[in-house]
């Protein structure tokens, strides 16, 4: 009998990918999936970016120099690191793997680098894929959050095309257009592949042509 179901142990987690170009709305559907399933905790990135007003090292991420970052990737701490925009964003490996020793559920939330990684070092997790509903929403959202100087905008606008064009890779891929029925789809991925049942299939193939265009 292997040991993830030896009596008294606790059947492993689920790991939940959540990725998508900036502007997607990802953050506040990760945010409003937590209040709502309680089952699963959100790991906490390390990055070299200098944090935004209102974050709090060890709620939005783990703050780190360069340094201490590249020694982290040397040591092998983990599980998934990738550079976005000049700056380091990693997962840790003892910030996953315990969590899911115990039975409950993780979610990153990364990028598709991270998450190319993150499948190749355990092909069971489940990975989904956070669209717009247009290219202008997406810019409106980007504007409206008001924490980008315009040249960033404009690079976050250009690199969601190569984000976008990953989307097919993932297990599933949902449209933030109306956020209650997001959530909702978001939820109905979890419960899905927590009992085992096949998972959602809508590819949104024209939606992605269309942002790709």
């Amino acid at each position: 009998m292997s040991d993830a179901t030896a009596p008294g142990k606790p059947v492993p987690g689920r790991l939940f990918i959540v990725a998508a170009p900036s502007g997607a709305g990802k953050s506040t559907l990760v945010n409003a999936l937590l209040a709502r399933e309680p089952g699963i905790a959100l790991s906490i990135s390390h990055t070299t970016r200098e944090p935004r007003p209102g974050d709090v090292d060890g709620v939005q991420y783990h703050f780190v120099d360069r340094a201490t970052f590249e020694r982290m990737v040397a040591h092998g701490d983990f599980l998934e690191h990738a550079d976005v925009f000049g700056n380091g964003y990693g997962t840790s490996r003892g910030a996953v793997e315990p969590i899911l020793a115990t039975g409950r559920d993780v979610l990153l939330e990364i990028d598709w680098q991270g998450a190319e990684q993150v499948r190749r070092a355990m092909p069971e997790c489940v990975s989904i894929f956070i669209l717009p509903p247009s290219r202008a929403e997406l810019e409106r959202r980007l504007r409206a959050r008001a924490t980008d100087s315009e040249i960033t905008i404009e690079k976050r606008l250009a690199a969601s095309r190569e984000e976008i064009s990953h989307a097919e890779e993932f297990d599933c891929i949902i449209v933030n257009d109306r956020f209650e029925d997001a959530v909702a789809a978001l939820q109905a991925v979890v419960r899905a592949a927590r009992v085992g049942q096949a998972l959602p299939k809508d590819r949104h193939a024209a939606l992605v042509a269309q942002l790709l265009a």
